[in-house]
């Protein structure tokens, strides 16, 4: 069996020597994050630097209509089937109400995460994480469960075109702008919750979730209306300042936020799982994981992560069955857990990375602007002062409001307190790789200081507004 005819993920996985090395060197990512020019958005309006300035100080307009997988789930088994798979807690999930939704393997790894709403029909529909998204469909296929599940692809893999228009409105004159656009008046909705207004003579749904620490929103509704109601959001905005966002400013806002999306689906291994890689197929986006980054490992679940990793215990019930649930009550026992962290690089040390650019010799590997991970999934090694790994880190970027580079990681406990002093590992072992974003270059090292996550001020804020809200 050879890569060109492999028919599954599995097959794939038995025709090459290593996966790891094939996932490092042979692969596209089929994400646009890092695929300039498989979405009609382009990468920038006007310029990156404007944009995420507006996201802090007036207002930036996000398309993302056409690089999120949605599926939309209705049927009398609807959420029993969604309850066997996610860690989260179902009881008192109301229709207009959203949630962050993570499934993990039998071993308590994560397979994948995704926003989910349920609407006031009492369908659900699920929004970005291609990867949790085929585990739904697959464990509804086989599982029988008695439900009607439409998938709507990325706009690059979607010939039929999107189903829906999904824009998001960030910074602190978002509810000003769409208070102006909107011809009813705008429901008081609390951070993940659901409601409904009028623009531009079109019903819309909004989704109160802001990421840069304002009342932002998303706003979504059939795709022929999407035009019009995108006017309408333009003509409010021009007052306030609004930009236009393009995918350089939308994917470098990770830095400031803190999300992990996509992290490597925890599926390459387990045999519990070995149906589910015959299932996908060999050009799926599992099949397509591309590694870059300074950390390395012989065993693909190095490379796997917990809840706890990106943040989201919290998210984790046990007040139903699910998959998972027995390694995850023993994972929960322990106090060794890596914890989520912002690293902050230091000046000194990012300014000998460009500066190896204008000397003799190879450089060091060049951190793109504003988004500087160039993997997906993207994994440097974060080691202490003596050298020792005590971490990895998953992104890398340069936020003009904060004036700095960050990483996003996952550290050992000891390592995690604000103020530590940690080495950031850049760019690959052996200074190459086949994947077309890697040039030659030199390994370093970045001294970096660890910080809370998320980094923005203002987006703490919000979380434990939001997290005040929800307590009991």
């Amino acid at each position: 069996m050879t890569r060109e005819n492999a028919r599954s993920l599995q097959d794939l996985i038995d025709s090459v020597p290593d996966l790891i090395n094939y996932f490092r060197n042979e692969t596209l990512s089929p994400h646009v994050v890092n695929r300039a020019g498989i979405s009609p958005v382009p990468l920038e309006f006007t310029n990156w630097r404007d944009e995420q300035r507006a996201w802090r100080e007036s207002v930036l307009l996000l398309d993302l209509s056409h690089h999120m997988p949605e599926t939309f789930i209705n049927g009398p088994d609807a959420v029993s089937l969604l309850s066997s798979l996610g860690i989260n807690s179902f009881e008192n999930f109301e229709p207009l109400r959203a949630k962050q939704y993570l499934c993990c393997g039998h071993d308590g790894r994560v397979i994948g995460e995704c926003l989910m709403e349920h609407h006031a029909d009492g369908s659900f529909e699920l929004i970005s994480g291609m990867h949790v998204q085929n585990w739904v469909q697959y464990n509804a296929e086989v599982g029988k469960y008695d439900v009607e599940l439409v998938r709507d692809h990325p706009t690059a893999q979607n010939p039929a075109g999107r189903k829906n228009f999904r824009f998001q409105l960030e910074g602190p004159s978002a509810e000003l702008v769409l208070t102006d656009a909107s011809e009813t008046a705008i429901p008081d909705i609390a951070f993940f919750r659901l409601g409904y207004c009028k623009v531009a003579g079109c019903d819309v749904l909004l989704l109160r979730h802001g990421v840069a620490g304002h009342k932002g929103v998303e706003l979504s509704g059939p795709t022929a209306d999407g035009p019009k109601v995108r006017d309408a959001l333009l003509a409010a905005g021009e007052k306030y300042g609004l930009k236009r966002g393009g995918h350089k400013a939308l994917f470098s806002a990770l830095g400031e936020v803190g999300w992990v999306g996509y992290p490597t689906p925890a599926i390459y291994s387990d045999p519990r799982l070995a149906e589910y890689r015959k299932w996908l197929p060999a050009d799926s986006w599992e099949a397509q994981t591309q590694f870059g980054g300074s950390f390395r490992s012989a065993n693909i679940e190095d490379y796997y992560v917990t809840p706890w990793d990106l943040g989201l215990q919290r998210l984790l019930k046990f007040d139903h069955d699910f998959i998972g649930r027995e390694a995850l009550q023993e994972l929960a026992a322990r106090d060794d857990h890596r914890k989520k962290v912002t690293l902050v690089w230091d000046k000194e040390d990012v300014l000998k990375l460009f500066a190896s650019t204008l000397e003799p010799g190879t450089p060091y590997k060049y951190p793109d602007l504003p988004k500087s991970s160039y993997g997906w999934q993207h994994n440097d090694e974060i080691r202490n002062l003596s050298g020792d790994p005590v971490g990895v880190s998953v992104f890398t970027g340069y936020t003009v409001n904060e004036s700095k580079f960050l990483s996003v990681a996952f550290v050992h406990p000891d390592y995690a307190t604000p103020g530590t002093e940690v080495l950031h590992v850049w760019g690959e072992p052996d200074g190459r790789s086949h994947l077309p974003s890697v040039e030659k270059h030199r390994q370093t090292t970045i001294r970096a200081t660890v910080a809370p996550t998320p980094y923005a001020t203002s987006v703490r804020a919000l979380k434990n507004a939001d997290l005040v809200k929800r307590a009991p």
